[in-house]
């Protein structure tokens, strides 16, 4: 599924996700070595597991990040 975040640098996320378990997440924009850390830190992880994890995380000043919409793409495809 690819998402489109709001309020963050990143302008799209590619996840792919097998009977609620991830098997990949890739950026496009934003922090890129963060992101690239953060996408292999929840491959093979529980979708619901990361959305409690990441759920919530703020950029500076800004209402969301890049994690948190991570958590909200996963929350939108389960």
């Amino acid at each position: 599924m690819k998402y489109q975040p709001k309020g963050v640098c990143s302008t799209a996320i590619d996840i792919d996700l097998d009977n609620g378990i991830i098997q990949s997440v890739s950026f496009t924009g934003g922090c890129n070595g963060n992101l690239q850390g953060i996408s292999k830190l929840v491959e093979g992880m529980d979708a619901k597991d990361a959305i409690r994890r990441l759920k919530g995380i703020r950029c500076g000043f800004k209402s969301t990040s890049c994690p948190d919409q991570l958590a909200q793409a996963l929350e939108s495809m389960i």
